[in-house]
């Protein structure tokens, strides 16, 4: 082992049956790439680093933001603003000063995914959008390279190894298709309890151990789903589907050539306005401010008049409004841009609509109190 400590470092886990120095030096030689160091991304990362993996990635283009400080517990106050790759580098460096870590502070593409992915022997997929889980999925594929999934909302978490084993799944099989786009919320859209994505990124890493080792009996070609509430846990055996080929990149080529975000259906031309633009709306008697979240979520919105009538009941309401512009917000600006592109297409150039870029989350946090 590389450092004179090693073996009181890794003890615990050496000394365990089936485990020994063996194992260790196969975690060691190994290589992990965790694409996300959000509420999923950062708990694996810490133990897939204590634990020994020799290198470890970390993509990731977002900062920390305050609002990510509940469940994502690698960063803290301090760290607002700054880099998540870079902060989780640096920490995760002096966890372990043995381990090779290596900060991608860009964002995953098309371009820039297989160069990467060739790099290590296994992905954990850490994100929280469909856009990015199909290219990382797409892209592991081609490379052939074990998939570890998770994926969390609310009190509910799924765990899964993809692209492993004899007739290896992929995510296409589990979900040939992305969702309608704002059909499933994403957890800044819908909340999530902060130490789910712990426990759900400390099965990836587990997982991932397993693999690298051999010990146990790995996800492989199955989905595990997990309830907080009620700590209900459920393995579901996956199969492959003979479809799924035809929804696959054919090569690399092909795979550089695909939009993600266009099949997703992330991308909009509704026209967004922010949160000044949005506030001189307020008192505009021509204009009708309609809030398309669904019943129920939070925060309530008490600064100014507007209109509740969710995104799902919007199509066969929208001939209701009789103002010339509509002005429309969500929680986070991703189902008000849905609902502005909805409702384009239905009136045309006869009504102007806006989408509040951000959401009411960032509005309430930006210039609440102004109102």
């Amino acid at each position: 082992m590389n450092e004179p400590y090693s073996y009181e470092r890794y003890q615990r886990q050496i000394i365990l049956e089936g485990f020994g120095e063996e194992g260790q030096e196969k975690l060691l030689r190994a290589k992990a790439l965790v694409v996300g160091a959000g509420g999923l991304g950062c708990p694996a990362l810490q133990y897939l680093v204590a634990a020994g993996v020799g290198t470890v990635g970390i993509v990731d283009d977002d900062v920390v933001t305050l609002h990510n400080l509940h469940r994502q517990i690698l960063f803290t106050t301090t760290d607002i603003g700054l880099s998540k790759a870079e902060v989780a580098a640096k920490r995760l460096h002096e966890m372990n000063p043995s381990v090779q870590i290596n900060a991608y502070p860009f964002r995953l593409t098309t371009q820039n995914a297989l160069e990467l992915f060739s790099s290590y022997d296994f992905v954990l997929d850490g994100t929280d959008n469909f856009a990015t889980r199909y290219l990382i999925n797409d892209a592991c594929v081609l490379l052939g390279k074990p998939l570890l999934y998770g994926a969390v909302a609310q009190f509910e978490g799924q765990v899964a190894i993809f692209n492993a084993g004899d007739n290896a799944v992929n995510y296409r099989d589990l979900f040939p298709q992305p969702p309608v786009h704002g059909g499933v919320l994403n957890c800044a859209e819908a909340g999530v309890l902060g130490v789910l994505p712990g426990l759900v990124g400390t099965m990836q890493a587990t997982e991932t151990i397993k693999l690298i080792t051999g010990m146990g009996k790995p996800l492989v070609n199955q989905l595990l789903t997990y309830n907080a509430l009620t700590h209900d846990s459920f393995v579901f055996g996956l199969n492959a589907r003979e479809e799924t080929e035809l929804l696959l990149p054919k090569d690399a080529n092909d795979f550089e050539q695909r939009d993600y975000e266009w099949l997703c259906g992330t991308t909009s031309d509704a026209e967004e306005i922010d949160n000044d633009a949005f506030e001189r709306f307020f008192h505009d008697k021509q204009t009708t401010i309609i809030d398309v979240r669904e019943e129920g979520e939070q925060p309530l919105v008490k600064e100014f008049q507007h209109t509740k009538l969710p995104l799902t009941q919007l199509k066969e309401n929208a001939f209701a409004f009789q103002n010339d512009i509509l002005v429309l917000f969500c929680q986070s600006g991703k189902r008000s841009r849905e609902a502005a592109k909805l409702l384009s297409a239905t009136f045309g150039p006869s009504k102007k609509i806006y989408s509040l870029k951000g959401g009411i989350l960032h509005w309430k946090k930006e210039h609440g109190t102004k109102a």
